[in-house]
């Protein structure tokens, strides 16, 4: 059923582009239109559309030059349609929308959450660019450079997050967003990092809800995944010591082959070689191949 209203969804975006370039109203029908097309979602309160809201994009020749009104300009709203799903949403979804994220989130969060900067957000409502905006009007060249992502590579998981949320579809999204982030340079993948701590969070915040006698193993799965986490961030010794602990601790069967994994990626960053070539024939081709990204961007 689900399936069929994506395609009749589709449909009807591809028939509402070709007779218009305004943006969409429904927060919930623009996330299941990016879902469908493997985009991020473009967001602004609608209190934004009532004045202009001058914006720089960049010429052919790479000079900014200045949009009077990102709402109005019939060349830029096809780029962006192009590249996002954008949305306007309604000042009366905001206590609902907020609710949500209230006591769940950083301050940087909260804050580009009320303000009236665009907002890059995942198909399940999750903001990608919090950093703060610099310079007086917003680059959307910047935008597209930076946040025009294709998810297709998340698509499995970030759907099943979006029809149920618990563990571990949680946990697996967040897992996801970080080995998504080893694609992209160090400003976009600290972002990413951050949206993968969200999910990361969630998925905590859902072990009540799973059997007693999971919950050890699921614990420490989540404190290999913050070790993993660090370790994409550029904090191998931090890292190093977590797992040490959770070493000392006891590392639960389930969990053997991700500590293998993290373990081999750190001792290699921390130029322990000896302990690194022990556990190599532990892994396998693929944990191999995203142990040397990792390497790589901690050079």
């Amino acid at each position: 059923m689900k399936t069929k209203f994506i395609a009749s969804l589709v449909a009807v975006f591809s028939f509402y582009l070709s007779h218009s370039q305004e943006w969409m109203r429904s927060l919930p029908i623009a996330q299941d239109l990016a879902m469908a097309q493997n985009k991020m979602v473009l967001m602004v309160w609608e209190d934004m559309t009532k004045y202009r809201y001058p914006v720089l994009i960049k010429d052919k020749y790479g000079r900014n030059r200045l949009v009077p009104n990102l709402f109005t300009n019939e060349r830029l709203s096809p780029i962006i349609w192009e590249n996002f799903v954008p949305v306007i949403v309604n000042e009366n979804m905001y206590e609902s929308l907020f609710l949500k994220i209230k006591n769940k989130r950083k301050q940087s969060y909260i804050d580009k959450f009320n303000d009236n900067s665009i907002k890059i957000m995942d198909i399940n409502g999750n903001i990608l660019n919090t950093n703060p905006n610099t310079g007086d009007y917003e680059n959307i060249s910047v935008l597209l450079n930076k946040y025009a992502l294709n998810t297709t590579y998340l698509a499995s998981e970030l759907k099943n997050y979006h029809e149920q949320k618990n563990f571990y579809s949680a946990y697996f999204l967040a897992a996801k967003y970080m080995d998504f982030s080893l694609y992209f340079g160090d400003d976009v993948r600290a972002e990413i990092l951050r949206l993968s701590e969200i999910y990361s969070d969630e998925a905590s915040s859902f072990l009540i809800a799973e059997p007693l006698e999971d919950r050890l193993v699921l614990e420490q799965r989540l404190a290999l995944l913050e070790s993993k986490n660090d370790v994409i961030a550029g904090k191998p010794q931090r890292a190093y010591r977590k797992l040490k602990r959770i070493k000392k601790d006891g590392v639960l069967e389930a969990n053997q082959p991700m500590f293998v994994f993290l373990s081999f990626t750190t001792h290699m960053i921390t130029k322990r070689y000896d302990k690194a070539r022990a556990l190599k024939s532990s892994l396998s081709s693929v944990n191999l191949k995203k142990a040397q990204k990792i390497i790589n961007i901690n050079k």
